[in-house]
């Protein structure tokens, strides 16, 4: 049977707005706003879960979701980098950055590499598959970054293609699959414009 996992981004925050790394702060007034409209868009799910991240747990609830959080899904670990800005560190460590932009095994933060993150994320979508041997369909609301992990071990691909995926705010990216093969549907936006007025 197939099994559907389905992750919405979460919405925006200050932190995400300034490019910071796991900015993990809670949803400012226009993302709260954004994600109650796109509230009455959420594809049904037997199962709901979201990262433990406070910018997805606001989610979830501006979304109405009753959903448990899943430890697998919380935010990269960035180290000693966390909270600073994409800039900054690129002005104050060039080499380290540069290091962690090419080198999928790369840490210079101290926290996750990208074949770690992609190693948690895939374990759990692994998991996700075998644990529903009869099919069924989970919804979660996931740090970007989590969703390209994803999306990196379902499809196979190298680990150097997370840094040419995006996934915008409130944007649902559905995995199917059964039997370790997954196929992708990505960047549904959750809400219209109309919604976001």
């Amino acid at each position: 049977m197939t099994v559907q996992v389905m992750l919405i981004s979460p919405a925006l925050n200050a932190a995400l707005r300034e490019a910071r790394f796991d900015g993990d702060a809670p949803l400012d007034a226009s993302g709260e706003r954004r994600a109650r409209a796109a509230s009455g868009a959420l594809p049904a799910a037997d199962r709901h879960v979201y990262g433990p991240s406070v910018r997805c747990t606001g989610t979830a609830e501006a979304l109405g979701l009753h959903a448990d959080p899943e430890p697998s899904l919380r935010c990269w670990d960035l180290g000693r980098w966390g909270g600073q800005r994409l800039a900054e560190v690129s002005t104050d460590e060039p080499g380290a950055v540069s290091a962690w932009l090419s080198d999928p095994a790369s840490a210079p933060h101290g926290g996750e590499s990208l074949l770690d993150l992609c190693a948690r994320v895939g374990g759990w979508l692994d998991s996700v598959q075998r644990g529903h041997v009869d099919g069924g369909r989970v919804l979660g609301v996931a740090e970007p970054a989590v969703v390209r992990a994803a999306i990196v071990h379902a499809l196979d691909l190298p680990p150097q293609t997370f840094w040419r995926l995006d996934v915008a705010p409130l944007t649902l990216t559905e995995l199917s699959g059964g039997s370790g093969r997954w196929n992708l549907r990505s960047g549904r936006p959750l809400s219209t414009a109309a919604d976001l007025a």
